[in-house]
């Protein structure tokens, strides 16, 4: 129903801001990635979600189109609303939910607050085939040596790295070179860490 919203910023938080159009202040709760992206500057322009309830309309809103597509990926899943999706996209980069869907990497999906085994794996089941024809296949990364990702995450976590700046790492590594070792990979995360 409402597209996206352009106006002047007049508040900001990590959780929401407000946008105020033609004299109308409009609260928009955002990710903490939309956050990260949103420029000082008055000016802003946000691509938005409008969830219609019996007894609230509730504006979302995003910097980047993907973002939002996503969103509304992840809250057709039965057992996501908004909060959960919000929460995973805050969580996580939206790259990072779309690797891991596309790749059925669970637990990553469950290290997102408040979604459970169950959860993260419909997420997966559901929506798999959605992002790869919404993204296309070449957008997606999907790491072939997923169990040597595991193992070396496993590993930085036990040499007491958190583990969401250790996959980033990883992730990285593993996107200049796919082929390798489990060894490789920690010397490598370990002189960037």
């Amino acid at each position: 129903m409402i597209h996206h919203l352009k106006g002047q910023l007049i508040e900001k938080n990590p959780t929401y801001v407000v946008i105020e159009c033609n004299g109308i202040g409009y609260t928009v709760n955002i990710s903490l990635h939309t956050f990260s992206l949103i420029p000082e500057s008055e000016a802003i322009s946000l691509f938005t979600y409008l969830q219609v309830k019996e007894d609230s309309h509730t504006l979302y809103g995003f910097v980047e189109k993907s973002e939002r597509e996503i969103f509304k990926l992840l809250i057709s899943v039965s057992g996501v609303g908004t909060s959960t999706a919000r929460m995973m996209l805050s969580s996580l980069q939206p790259r990072e939910v779309i690797d891991a869907i596309a790749s059925g990497d669970v637990p990553t999906i469950q290290s997102v607050k408040g979604i459970g085994a169950k959860t993260a794996q419909r997420v997966i089941l559901d929506l798999k085939d959605k992002v790869l024809k919404v993204l296309g296949d070449d957008e997606v990364f999907i790491s072939q040596n997923n169990t040597n990702k595991e193992e070396a995450l496993s590993a930085l976590e036990i040499l007491g790295y958190n583990r969401r700046q250790a996959g980033k790492v990883v992730e990285k590594i593993l996107k200049d070179d796919p082929d390798s070792t489990v060894e490789a990979i920690i010397k490598l995360a370990l002189k960037k860490l």
